[in-house]
């Protein structure tokens, strides 16, 4: 019996010690997902393609050198 209670002792001091760490995780954890959530719903989401800007297309002009 003095085995047992020796065990219960040390299961009760390791669980007073990682509790609060073990609530201190939970609760990083829980930020992190609203702030994932958060920046999702902020970032804009990308253009379709009739949206899109259209190419520029390059115009050749006719060659203006004088005297040539």
């Amino acid at each position: 019996m003095n085995t047992f209670l020796n065990h219960l002792g040390i299961a009760v001091v390791f669980v007073l010690v990682l509790a609060p760490v073990l609530v201190g995780i939970a609760h990083d954890r829980r930020i992190d997902r609203q702030l994932r959530e958060a920046e999702r719903d902020r970032r804009p989401e990308p253009p379709g393609t009739a949206d899109a800007a259209q190419p520029v297309k390059a115009v050749r002009r006719p060659d203006l050198r004088i005297g040539a």
